[in-house]
């Protein structure tokens, strides 16, 4: 493994943080605060192609790995546009990948193009209310009628439905109680949300709130047959497949809301003079720093190697789960020294710390809690009896 970028990566890496410069933290604050989605920045990052970095070529992507995509939302994590700018993307850049993967060639040509450029955006439906980590649980039900699915149901938790035309929505076709295993019987459907029969409800939430997350309920919802990703009462399998990546990419945006919160609480510490001195020269700040900054390294390393494994086709499970749970725990850490750091500014919203503290805090909790990750290394890693 190779811990220095190549002329590309570095290249993109240069690109997106002068586009982000764009769009400075009150911007963030801005949309943060009215509940407003950033179009504007969503589009500029989409005029200049980075949408389809993962994407393959033919279907108008750039085609590269993970390790090019998580230098993207790192780094417009690390701008200061923290979740409220990385979410948006992020469900772009990899919210499609089942369909790359197991999509009819029609469906490709169909739909990611128009992703790709920035033209078609894609929430994710997943969760339920009585159905959080046990995927499997779920109640949501399409019925096969002629051409068509029929779906009834409830999901929570679906991020951007109210900006996207499409959601990948997985679905029971098969009742749990009438499979073999568990995990079968779920198909993954590429439904229509602006539709009557579908009902959008933003969920009041504690950050990231320039990028709504909402209840979405399904009354007789009709998706064509076609629309279906690959085949019916496989869709849990698809989903596993782009787990690692997620979470790679993920742990990126973690790691660029350490970074933003560490160099505002440095910089902070450096100017704020109390008692006739710096507040950086008390080793009371100066160390929680430290440690920030160490953790946060640390996290990337895990990143890195993740990430170079995945796109060099090694396993990666062990690497993709650790990235996500160090780059969680460093990422929320800085951002707490950085509050910290500030004193009661901290609470002030115009110094931005506290932004970034909400939504650090979610990086514990989604797409998987720590301590789904830490069953994971308990029982694949350890090889200790299966706690759930």
């Amino acid at each position: 493994m190779d811990f220095e970028e190549t002329d590309e990566q570095a290249l993109i890496r240069d690109s997106i943080r002068k586009l982000c410069s764009r769009f400075p933290d009150d911007y963030w604050e801005e949309h943060d605060r009215e509940g407003r989605f950033p179009d504007d920045f969503f589009d500029e990052v989409a005029a200049a192609g980075w949408i389809g970095i993962a994407m393959p070529e033919q279907y108008g992507g750039a085609g590269k790995g993970i390790q090019e995509a998580a230098i993207i939302l790192e780094e417009v994590a690390a701008s200061g546009a923290a979740m409220n700018g990385a979410t948006p993307l992020h469900l772009s850049i990899f919210g499609m990948h089942p369909v790359v993967k197991h999509g009819s060639e029609a469906m490709r040509e169909k739909y990611l193009p128009p992703v790709a450029r920035g033209e078609l955006h894609v929430a994710f439906g997943v969760t339920e209310p009585d159905a959080g980590s046990d995927t499997t649980a779920i109640k949501t039900f399409a019925k096969k009628e002629g051409d068509n699915y029929i779906v009834r149901g409830r999901k929570v938790w679906t991020t951007k439905a109210m900006e996207s035309e499409r959601v990948l929505l997985l679905v029971r076709t098969t009742a749990r109680e009438d499979v073999e295993r568990k995990t079968d019987g779920m198909t993954l459907l590429l439904a229509e949300l602006q539709k009557p029969e579908v009902t959008i409800s933003p969920i009041p939430k504690l950050g990231r709130n320039a990028v709504r997350t909402c209840e979405v309920v399904y009354d007789d919802l009709q998706v064509s047959v076609e629309d279906r990703v690959g085949e019916e009462g496989e869709g849990f399998r698809y989903l596993l497949d782009g787990l690692n990546a997620e979470r790679i990419l993920i742990a990126a945006e973690a790691l660029g809301i350490g970074r933003a919160a560490l160099r505002r609480a440095v910089n902070y510490a450096n100017e704020r003079v109390v008692f006739d001195r710096p507040i950086g020269k008390n080793q009371g700040i100066a160390f929680p720093l430290a440690e920030a900054c160490t953790k946060l390294d640390a996290a990337e390393l895990m990143i890195r190697k993740a990430a170079w494994l995945i796109d060099n086709n090694q396993p990666c499970g062990k690497e993709a789960n650790m990235a996500k749970w160090l780059a969680a725990e460093a990422g929320f850490f800085a951002a707490d020294a950085a509050i910290q750091t500030h004193g009661g500014f901290g609470y002030a919203r115009e110094y931005h710390v506290e932004r970034y503290w909400r939504e650090a805090r979610l990086m514990k909790l989604a797409p998987i809690s720590q301590e789904m990750i830490l069953n994971f290394v308990s029982e694949h890693v350890l090889g200790l009896p299966r706690s759930y």
